[in-house]
């Protein structure tokens, strides 16, 4: 049943007063003018106070339809995740053991590993109210905004499970970093301050015997800045890593973005997966959205394997530019290339996956490798080895035309870094040091030394396979892509390298 309508009532009600006392000759310009003013004190006192009019409301859905097997990979963070969620799902046998339910847990981990998405299937899986937010929603520069905002959600959580016949509610909050950073560190706005304290006093104040059991989901990937009062016990109670997928979650996402579309006969998600690593779920979910539209742009009614190497390419580095080098920048640039594909392929057999000199993103060209497994950890001779391949572009422009050009000023900053990390590592003749008050001056020569040696390793291998070199050169400037294989078949078939006189070398050589 519609409400009578007040408002409108009485505004038609003095509109006509107003036209009666104007045509009998009385002067209503005035009683307009104040009327008019009177009116917009009240807009701007509405909208300076932080009501619950202006509190704008949560994104709201009942229950979400994301389950824990709709998300790719993730293994330990479901498994942990699940464990912290069953307080509400099994709420008799909980109380039974004495357990004190969990007010508060926090998903950490770079963007794009499915934060939100872990949020929605705990919703789902415990049939909770599931309300999401984000932090920058709660901060303005009123006064009481914030808090006003805080205490709004954990009511409309509440009431939404009630109307629902819910036990219980999610409430998720995106970018928790914002909401939740360290009390001070904003010294001219005490807003900020002031929010994070409702959210305190709201956490606090969940009671294990409500109607309506509440939990709180809050995503980082700046842990680092929230205040220690949120994270403790009793309010963040967990703190659930969502890392990025290691080869085997990569290939399970990829299955799992790829179930809807027409896969080739000689798709093998199994090269893409070792082909990506580093990758994000989100990356990987753009990676086979853009090999289908490619699929489609060739009006073909099925995804191919070429696909999805150049989706690859293009999620990594973006789409082909229509800039085109000079001749001598391309017989260049295939140069550079060459000498990178040559000595990653030395260093690490069967790890070089393609070589192009396509123009992509702010890269004149690139070489993509597939290693065999996913590293997370380095020997000092693994290091050299990264250092090798970094210099190995440059001084193939030195051997092959005397001088080298600006477009290495990149693998130079990768090379000074992993040397730089060999010295603090303690994996460096210095052995074990303290960054911090390491002498800067002892430190750089250090760094040069390494690199030096590197250098010299580098400069005699691309010396004796200079033939190679430039055949490989010759080749993508004539097609623009080579694939390891390739590079493969023309390293066999050189002859054996003579004995090294210098620095050792790598592990995998």
């Amino acid at each position: 049943m519609k409400s009578f309508p007040v408002k409108e009532v009485l505004l038609g009600a003095a509109a006509a007063v107003l036209a009666y006392l104007g045509i009998s000759g009385v002067n209503v310009l005035p009683v307009v003018f104040l009327a008019g003013l009177a009116w917009l004190m009240y807009q701007s006192a509405s909208l300076r106070s932080p009501s619950a009019t202006a509190v704008r409301s949560p994104r709201t859905v009942a229950v979400p339809e994301v389950r824990f097997e709709d998300i790719g990979g993730q293994a330990a963070a479901k498994k942990e995740l699940l464990e912290a969620i069953q307080f509400i799902a099994d709420r008799e046998r909980i109380a039974h053991m004495g357990i004190r339910p969990l007010k508060g847990i926090l998903l950490t981990g770079p963007p794009g590993t499915g934060k939100t998405l872990l949020a929605k299937a705990a919703a789902h899986h415990t049939d909770s109210v599931f309300l999401a937010a984000a932090g920058s929603e709660f901060v303005e520069m009123y006064a009481g905004v914030g808090a006003q905002r805080v205490r709004e959600l954990f009511r409309r959580a509440r009431e939404t499970a009630r109307k629902e016949r819910k036990r219980s509610a999610i409430i998720f909050i995106d970018e928790m970093e914002v909401l939740g950073a360290r009390r001070g560190s904003h010294s001219t706005h005490m807003e900020y301050d002031q929010t994070l304290n409702q959210l305190l006093t709201e956490m606090d104040g969940i009671a294990v015997d409500e109607d309506v059991q509440v939990l709180v989901m809050g995503a980082t990937n700046r842990v680092d800045m929230m205040d220690p009062a949120l994270l403790r016990p009793g309010r963040f109670d967990r703190t659930v890593n969502v890392d990025l997928p290691d080869r085997e979650a990569r290939l399970a996402i990829l299955r799992l973005h790829t179930r809807k579309k027409p896969l080739g006969a000689d798709v093998d998600l199994e090269a893409i997966a070792r082909q990506t690593f580093g990758f994000s779920g989100a990356h990987l979910e753009s990676l086979a959205n853009e090999a289908a539209i490619l699929a489609l742009r060739e009006g073909l009614t099925e995804v191919r394997q070429r696909h999805l190497v150049e989706a690859v390419d293009k999620v990594m580095l973006g789409e082909k530019l229509d800039r085109r080098p000079t001749p001598a920048e391309k017989r260049r640039v295939a140069v550079h290339e060459a000498g990178h594909a040559l000595v990653g392929e030395w260093v690490d057999p069967g790890s070089v996956a393609t070589v192009t000199i396509t123009p992509r993103g702010r890269a004149m060209g690139y070489v993509r490798t597939s290693p065999a497994d996913d590293k997370y950890l380095y020997t000092r001779s693994q290091l050299e080895a990264r250092i090798q391949v970094a210099l190995a572009g440059f001084l193939a422009e030195e051997l092959v035309f005397g001088e080298a050009s600006t477009g290495a000023s990149n693998d130079f900053e990768q090379a000074v870094g992993m040397a730089r990390h060999i010295l603090h590592a303690g994996l460096s003749p210095l052995g074990i040091v303290d960054a911090e008050n390491l002498n800067r001056g002892l430190e750089g020569a250090v760094v040069q030394q390494i690199i030096a040696d590197q250098r010299e390793l580098v400069a005699w291998f691309l010396a004796e396979r200079r033939p190679v070199l430039e055949q490989v050169a010759d080749t993508l400037v004539d097609v623009e892509v080579i694939d390891g294989e390739e590079i493969r078949r023309l390293l066999a078939d050189a002859p054996p390298l003579p004995p090294v006189q210098g620095p050792v070398l790598p592990e995998s050589a």
